[in-house]
């Protein structure tokens, strides 16, 4: 009777085995396949980026790494895509995270400056190569698409009138300054540059902002599962995330162009 009865047991997790070790091998393979695409990301920018390229001797290469020299390529990238900028005539975004500063300027001219109260940033951008990074932001990044919490354009409706003795100024206000503002920018160096409403919030836009931030992974997540089941290696976005207060987020938003440029000091 006691055999039997371990029998049954045993033929119980027996049954769970199988389907434990495959769930257990999906999750190391997608591991890998992710740990894959951050590598190739990271050798795609050092690739196309990086300045020892054109060093002709091991000196050469060698002042990459004094700090010194880093501090003025940074600087040096700082200004030429600034630079770059200013000779548009559209209105860009920098991003000067030392001074924990985001400026809207417009031919050189800083026409709104937003503070940012904290940041956060990938791990490309706090375990990279210095020298690559500086001489990647030396040039605008352009933006090719976005998402938001709020309409790029406010929605502003008129109601018109039959004649001109019904007519009122009607007009139905912008609803944007009391709700919660997030929105990400996608550039076409594959890098995503993330607003979160970051100023005391109430528990509603705090809501709001996890589930805008929890649509965004469960996003890439599918975007990734569908690349690794057919054998891919899925798409890595390099981050930078800024926390600024919700009217700041909402004048930057409005105001850089859909294909508009930003530059990074990082």
């Amino acid at each position: 009777m006691e055999n039997e009865q371990k029998k049954i047991e045993t033929g119980k997790k027996s049954r769970w085995i199988l389907p434990a070790a495959m769930v257990a091998a999906v999750l190391i393979y997608y591991s890998v396949m992710n740990i894959i695409g951050t590598t190739r990301a990271l050798d795609q920018i050092y690739s196309n980026f990086n300045p020892e390229k054109n060093a002709k001797t091991y000196a050469d290469s060698a002042v990459f790494t004094d700090s010194a020299y880093l501090v003025l390529l940074k600087q040096k990238a700082w200004l030429q895509s600034k630079t770059l900028m200013a000779e548009t005539d559209s209105i860009y975004l920098m991003i000067n995270l030392d001074d924990s500063i985001a400026d809207l300027a417009i031919n050189g001219v800083v026409v709104h400056s937003s503070p940012i109260i904290r940041y956060r940033l990938g791990s490309i951008f706090k375990r990279g190569n210095d020298a690559i990074l500086y001489t990647m932001m030396s040039t605008p990044l352009s933006i090719v698409s976005s998402r938001s919490t709020i309409r790029k354009e406010p929605l502003m409706i008129k109601m018109a009138p039959k004649d001109t003795s019904e007519y009122q100024p009607d007009v139905i206000p912008d609803t944007t300054h009391t709700q919660p503002v997030n929105f990400i920018l996608n550039m076409k160096e594959g890098i995503r540059i993330c607003f979160y409403q970051g100023d005391p919030v109430l528990p509603r836009n705090r809501l709001a902002r996890f589930w805008f931030d929890f649509r965004l992974r469960a996003t890439d997540a599918w975007a990734a599962i569908k690349r690794i089941a057919v054998l891919k290696v899925p798409d890595y976005h390099p981050y930078i995330k800024l926390y600024v207060s919700r009217g700041d987020n909402r004048i930057i938003y409005r105001a850089i162009p859909r294909n508009g440029q930003v530059t990074v000091l990082l």
